[in-house]
């Protein structure tokens, strides 16, 4: 049986990263419906939702068309890559929102950093050297 499967399989696509993302939105969008079955128009959505998504999951792994769902694959890391870089710049952001006060330059826009709690000081642009006064 192993044989049979790996002779259908060969030249297909198979699974990768997005389909693994696909398939976690179909589990959710059917615990999302599962938990609304009072509001059934709620319910219904989420339900068919899951179903469409479950079918490109399967359209993927079975298409021949190895190009194209690279392509859609890389895509998708891109996104995700950037999401993941965004997010670790949040996260630094929100840490150092405890220790400095963050300030825009009134000419350049340029985001400054500097030590909280030290009264009114004196802000040099590092970008086009402006000096303006804020208090910290």
């Amino acid at each position: 049986m192993r044989e049979k499967l790996n002779k259908f399989m060969y030249g297909r696509y198979g699974n990768d990263e997005l389909n693994q993302f696909i398939f976690k939105l179909v589990i959710g969008s059917l615990i999302i419906s599962l938990f609304t079955k009072g509001i059934t128009y709620i319910s219904e959505t989420f339900y068919y939702i899951s179903i469409c998504l479950a079918i490109s999951v399967y359209y993927r792994i079975f298409s021949k068309n190895i190009g194209k769902r690279l392509s859609e694959r890389d895509s998708y890391l891109s996104y995700r890559s950037q999401y993941k870089v965004k997010m670790a710049k949040r996260k630094k952001h929100n840490e150092e929102k405890k220790t400095y006060a963050f300030f825009k330059c009134p000419s350049c826009k340029q985001k400054v950093r500097v030590p909280k709690n030290k009264g009114k000081i004196s802000i040099h642009c590092p970008k086009c050297g402006v000096d303006f006064i804020k208090k910290s």
